[in-house]
Parts: structure tokens; sequence; C-alpha cells
């Protein structure tokens, strides 16, 4: 049975329960261990981790990252998974269950640039990478063996230990012989996880699982499948592909393939980011124009430090409105030339945001840009309309420079504060 130790990365063709070599329990064993070669992972508990990372002193707390009582929670570390804390909860719900939990906004500018750092590690190893988020992405291993002189399961096992040793987040991978299977994969044995499906066991491992591990169906799709009698993967495998199709349409094929754990669906490298977009739900609902005024600029920094870090810019501006009835509000405008500064994109959406006139109070406000790009630096370029754009653009990326240097309150905007 080939083995591999994750402390020490020695590899075995017996399955020991101590690593011969540094005695380490971590070991990984599976039959077709050297095979497989499609991955998916994962860091755990992302920006949670990160802020442990950066303040020790919040280690062995419980720790949300998101903010305001109507908000909702981001992210959290798994000492409040523990207490049933999950992600997307409302904040109010979630400060029920953990009253003691440690509470941060998030920092997206800084989640970024780990990102980036951990993109670089992968590239080194291949590049057919489909990234799913700032932490996760798929990884297509086949043919790199001769390269790295080791196969995909040992590739993986030692960026997850870069990635510990370098960057302080631990991570948690699946290998399989599809993407749909090293999803499920990477979700089995959280955090530091490692696990195997292998094509000769896909059917038994599928067949009692729940249909609920199915990536991408919602609330209504498992209620349609819970008044079919489905709920596991072998209760799909007693309905044929025509009567599925019949009664769920095109989800019914893909139903009739993934319960037999078929997935043709490449690793996608040029999977484009498609917009970038941040918003805030208030504590108390609100009508105050410095108020809103203050929290659509935080918005257009957050956005435009999340396009610096991916080196895009964006044509279209976007503003979201939610009444307090709930009821939605979306303006858009294109722009001239693409943007990722937050000049520009704070004047834009506040511009949106006068044109809608005064339908407040307000509990939500987003702000966001779409049809990315590549950034370029048109933002130099001379407007008729605006003669100081230029300026302002400069005076931004020579904040961004100090910022980088030290710290990112080292300069902060006075409309910032409101």
């Amino acid at each position: 049975m080939p083995s591999l130790c994750r402390s020490c990365l020695s590899v075995f063709d017996d399955a020991p329960p101590r690593c011969p070599a540094c005695r380490s329990p971590r070991m990984l064993s599976h039959p077709e261990l050297f095979d497989l070669g499609i991955a998916h992972m994962d860091c755990d508990a992302f920006f949670a981790s990160v802020e442990k990372r950066d303040n020790p002193a919040l280690q062995d707390k419980p720790l949300i990252v998101g903010g305001g009582t109507r908000g909702v929670v981001s992210t959290c570390c798994y000492i409040a998974r523990v207490r049933g804390v999950r992600s997307a909860m409302p904040m109010f719900q979630a400060k029920k269950l953990c009253p003691d939990a440690v509470v941060v906004p998030p920092r997206m500018s800084v989640y970024a640039e780990v990102s980036r750092q951990i993109r670089a590690m992968m590239d080194a190893l291949t590049p057919a990478i489909e990234p799913l988020s700032l932490d996760e992405a798929f990884l297509d291993l086949r043919g790199t063996a001769r390269l790295h002189h080791a196969p995909p399961a040992l590739v993986m096992a030692r960026l997850v230990r870069r990635i510990e040793q370098e960057l302080g987040l631990t991570a948690s991978v699946g290998l399989s012989h599809n993407k749909f299977l090293a999803k499920i994969a990477s979700d089995l044995e959280k955090p530091r996880g490692f696990s195997v499906i292998g094509q000769a066991e896909t059917l038994a491992f599928l067949a009692p699982k729940s249909v609920r591990m199915i990536w991408g169906i919602g609330p209504a799709g498992q209620e349609q499948l819970e008044r079919a009698g489905i709920r596991t993967f072998s209760d799909i495998t007693r309905w044929d592909r025509q009567a599925l199709h019949e009664r769920f349409g095109a989800m019914g094929s893909r139903l009739y393939h993934l319960a037999r754990g078929q997935d043709a669906r490449p690793v996608a490298p040029d999977r484009a980011l498609k917009g970038i977009s941040n918003e805030t739900t208030f504590d108390v609902d609100t009508s105050d124009p410095d108020l809103l005024d203050g929290h659509i600029w935080r918005m257009a920094e957050k956005v435009s430090g999340r396009a610096k870090a991916h080196d895009m810019a964006g044509w279209t501006v976007t503003l979201k409105l939610k009444r307090a009835n709930h009821t939605l509000i979306t303006r858009a405008r294109k722009l001239d030339r693409p943007t990722q500064l937050a000049d520009a994109i704070y004047r834009t959406a506040r511009h949106l945001f006068d044109a809608v006139g005064n339908q407040g109070p307000y509990r939500l406000l987003g702000v966001g840009i779409s049809d990315l790009l590549p950034a370029r630096d048109d933002d130099r370029q001379t407007d008729l309309l605006d003669p100081d754009a230029p300026k302002r653009a400069g005076a931004e990326r020579a904040t961004d420079a100090i910022r980088a240097r030290f710290g990112k309150d080292a300069i902060i905007k006075g409309r910032s504060l409101r």
C-alpha cells in the first residue's frame, strides 16, 4: 500500500501506523495514492487564520471575521465553528451562539496579498490552476511527475508544508480523478486534512452520502430532490437518465453523472474574475448622507484594493442599496476608461447615489466594479471634463506606496472618518 508521511514527506511501499523516519502519526495511505492527479486545495478558515497569525493574542479565542449586529459572518475560526457559527450567518445569531467571540472587520488587502503569495507557490507546480476564491483552487498535476521527480500526492504535501512554514497558515487537500471528487475529498478532514478518493472506490464511497455534498445545488434544488425522495447518491442511481432529465431538466443530467462519480470538466486556468464588490449592512437603518458618503468611500477603497491585488480594472461601477422594507435598488454606469482607482470608483458611485435621490432609510449599501480586464495606465490620461483626475490618480498611487511601506493606517482620508 503506497504511503506518504505528511510531516517529513518520506515515501513508503507499505502502510505503517507511524512514520519509520520521523515517528509522526500523520501517515497517508491509499492504493491509488500515486496514480491520481486532480487536486483541490483551500486554506483552513483563511481570513480568521490570517488574523490569528498576525495577532497571536487571538490564538486560543473564538474569532469571527465580519461586523455589525446586522451584518454577516465572513468566516470564523474552528473554535467558533464548534459553537455552531458558520460563514454567511447573521451576526446577531453568531453572537448568540458564541457571545465571547472576538469580532474583527475583514482586511481584504491583507488577504489578497497572502493569496498572491500562495498563488505564486502554485504557479511553480503547474500552469493548470483554476482559482475559486482568494484561498481555494483546483490544480491539475497530471503529467508533472517527471518535472518534479515526484507524484502529485507528494507535490501537494510539499506545497501544504511550505504554506505552513513560510506563511504560518494551514490548508486541506483533496486528491482524486476529477474535480467533483477532489472538492468533496478536501472537505472530509478539515483542518489540515489530506483525503484521497480513488477510482475503484468511487461508487461505494458516494452511495450512502447525502446529495447535499453536491456543490452548487442551493436550498431550492435540495427541496426539489427531497420531494422526489432523493436524499443520497444511491437514491439517484435508482433513476434512469431520461427520468431524471424529465423531472429536473439540465440538473437531472448532471445528477446522473455525479452520482456515478463522473465529471469531465477540465481544470480551467482561464476562469475569469467577473466582478469585485463590497457591501455592508448597517446596525440601524440610515438616511444620513454624510454617514452614507463615508461608507461609499470605504467600500470604494476596499474594491480598489482587491482590484489592485488582482492587477485588474473595471469598465462598470455598480451601486447597490437595500431599503428598510428590503426592496433593492441597483444602479450602474459604464466608464469612459476602465479603472482600479478608489477615487474614480468613489466618484462614480457617489454620482449614482445622488441620482437615486432620497429613497432611504437604507439597511444595506454596496459598491462594485465589473467588466474586468488587466489593468493599464489609462488613469494617467487627461480627461477634458476632469483635468485634475491624473493628479488625484498620482496621489493615490503615492498613498498606496506609503501604506505598503508603513501600514494601511499611515494615511487616512478625512471622508473615511465619517
